[in-house]
């Protein structure tokens, strides 16, 4: 890079509290900007290598690293955390099998033993180390770790959904707003945003290509994922972190961690969220002990401040029409299938008035990397994904909290929800707050009766 260029990114880093000798002291408290703070804990050296911790080290995780990796610029992974040891050796064995060397000829994987972290508060010494940390934790963690890559003003690339319930999104939002004034990039994994595809579609439709929007559906029905069986001995904790989708502390059930892609997508048309939602489901085909606490379908009307009316459908049931989609209705025209290699706005005659072209598009995985290691590696801020993607994750809160109970949700008393769902502590002896019965079922939602608000 050239002086002028290295100058920036010195500038950048130093107001961003982000120089490789860089670990904000652990003392600095939450909400303080490292540009105002005495020159503690931090030097003002600067070379070119991005040093990335990864928080997380399951398959999501993995391949997040890896798309960082993959990136431009020279980054490098330093320090992996978990709660699992063998996690973080998979993640580590996926990492290094592939032999990535710098410019330089050093390996862009060089994590040393002392480097690896494991437990529950691994993810803050392996952020201490790094100057972007990438969070891809189960997302009832997410919170806590956001305000501590915040805290540390780090640079963060992180999974979606964001939180489990209604106390971590405002956790969330408060952690976003800091995030602003420290100016670190924020970039979350609902990909779709940076797809091509859905870019220019959406901006079209902004612009009015398809009159106003006054309806519309969004899709996540399929086949459901993994479970793993309980192991003799093996404590309740430990249980529900290893089968984590299916306990909403953890998860916060499949209408959050999956569902929230398409959610996002018709809050993302609508340019705004619901004021209100009202809902349906149940358990009728994963009913086991296996499947924890969560339902299998949810179908849920998310009613915006104009009157539109969005409806959502997401469910896991084995061998069933599949659907991972999005269609909306304006007053001129429709679009559906915004991920498929030509999407179209359709006239109501059948004909399309515009079709996007896919085929120089490219993976909206990598491209959320991209765009945001060449922001750090330019000094610029240009991404706050996080309180956008909160207030989705909190619509898909709603949403559970209409199908549990029955009722109809208004969005004021959703986000103001006092109904912690995290343990009260956290430790593989601990006993998290839904426990099974004796005959190892979990207490399931029944609309009419459960509270969640």
């Amino acid at each position: 890079m050239k002086n002028e260029s290295n100058q920036d990114r010195r500038e950048f880093l130093r107001n961003s509290g982000l120089l490789t000798g860089g670990a904000i002291l652990s003392s600095l408290p939450f909400g303080a900007n490292a540009a105002d703070q005495p020159n503690r804990g931090y030097h003002f050296s600067v070379n070119d290598t991005i040093k990335v911790a990864l928080i997380g080290c399951g398959g999501r995780g993995t391949g997040a690293a890896q798309q960082a990796l993959s990136t431009k610029q020279n980054v490098k992974i330093v320090a992996l955390a978990d709660a699992y040891r063998d996690r973080l050796d998979g993640a580590y064995k996926a990492l290094t099998e592939r032999g990535l060397k710098a410019a330089d000829g050093s390996p862009k994987v060089d994590v040393p033993e002392d480097h690896k972290f494991v437990g529950f508060d691994a993810y803050k010494q392996a952020m201490a180390l790094a100057d972007v940390v990438i969070l891809a934790t189960p997302p009832g963690f997410r919170p806590s770790h956001f305000e501590e890559a915040v805290r540390q003003s780090k640079q963060v690339f992180m999974e979606k959904p964001v939180a489990t319930d209604a106390p971590g999104i405002r956790r969330v939002l408060a952690a976003a707003e800091e995030a602003k004034k420290k100016k670190l990039n924020v970039v979350v994994g609902l990909q779709r945003r940076y797809q091509p595809s859905y870019r220019d579609m959406i901006k079209r439709i902004h612009d009015g290509a398809l009159g106003e929007i006054v309806g519309g559906q969004v899709y996540w029905v399929s086949g459901g994922v993994w479970q793993k069986p309980r192991q003799p001995n093996q404590t309740e904790m430990d249980y529900q972190m290893r089968n984590w989708y299916y306990f909403n502390w953890l998860c916060g059930d499949h209408i959050n961690e999956q569902h929230v892609h398409n959610i996002d997508v018709a809050n993302w048309v609508k340019n705004s969220y619901p004021v209100s939602c009202q809902g349906t489901g149940g358990r009728q085909v994963r009913t086991g002990k296996d499947y924890g606490e969560i339902f299998d379908h949810h179908i849920v009307d998310f009613v915006y401040a104009d009157g539109t009316t969005i409806n959502s459908q997401c469910r896991h049931y084995e061998g069933t029409y599949s659907r991972v989609d999005e269609m909306f209705l304006g007053t001129k025209g429709k679009i559906e299938g915004m991920e498929k290699k030509s999407s179209a706005l359709m006239g109501y005659n059948g004909q399309p008035m515009y079709t996007h072209d896919a085929k120089a598009d490219g993976n909206p995985y990598q491209i959320e990397h991209d765009e945001l290691f060449d922001a750090i590696a330019k000094g610029q801020y240009k991404f706050a994904d996080a309180e956008r993607v909160a207030k989705s994750t909190m619509t898909a809160i709603m949403g559970r909290m209409a199908t549990y109970s029955g009722k109809v949700v208004k969005w004021d008393e959703a986000l103001n929800s006092q109904i912690d769902l995290f343990p009260t502590t956290l430790a593989w002896d601990a006993m998290p707050k839904s426990l099974p019965d004796a005959n190892g079922l979990y207490q399931i939602a029944v609309p009419g009766k459960t509270i969640t608000v």
